[in-house]
């Protein structure tokens, strides 16, 4: 049980580029990226990671204040084990990623055949329509928002998140987090781009 920086940071970032790939908020971002502008939908993916990462990096440092550190170790071996055979057996056994492709971009489809009905509205809708928007979206573009959301929800539960807190609970909790940011931050950019 290392609380190395360094450790920490490597076995993060390793970790994080080995389950983001071909994850479904990979498809929803590549999706996003080819229909919106780029520079919104990338900020929303890495803002998203980045909270969920800093957030799933301090439920694992308080994992141990509630469960015996060596537990958390062994849950944490264990973990990585269940995830390396399930990564395995994905990669084996199922088409998983033109599933996951297909159920991504029928869920955009859909969302983008209700806004084009929409559009024949008039001007003046509109402008009212735009005095009367959400609160946040006075500030963010909704392309933001919405890469923001999808690539927020997607993560919870997710493979990297589940790994990021059993890292977290192991490791170095400041390597940790840099680690897995700059792991998201790579495969984002590099499905985007």
């Amino acid at each position: 049980m290392g609380f190395s920086l360094l450790e920490g940071f490597a076995k993060s970032l390793a970790m994080t580029i080995l389950s983001e790939i071909g994850d479904n908020t990979f498809f929803a971002a590549a999706i996003l990226a080819m229909r919106h502008p780029r520079s919104h939908v990338l900020a929303g993916c890495l803002v998203s990671l980045i909270i969920t990462t800093i957030l799933s990096a301090a439920l694992g440092y308080a994992a141990p204040n509630l469960v015996p550190r060596e537990l958390t170790h062994h849950i944490t071996t264990l973990l990585f084990f269940a995830f390396g055979i399930w990564s395995l057996w994905e990669g084996f056994t199922e088409d998983g990623d033109d599933d996951e492709l297909a159920e991504v971009e029928a869920k955009l489809n859909a969302d983008s055949k209700g806004k084009s009905r929409n559009k024949e509205n008039s001007k003046d809708d509109d402008d009212l329509k735009k005095s009367k928007r959400p609160f946040l979206t006075q500030f963010f573009s909704p392309i933001f928002i919405k890469a923001f959301s999808i690539t927020f929800f997607g993560e919870w539960g997710d493979r990297s998140q589940i790994a990021t807190i059993g890292l977290a609970a192991d490791e170095n909790p400041f390597g940790v987090v840099l680690g897995g940011i700059l792991g998201q931050a790579l495969c984002t950019v590099h499905k985007l781009y």
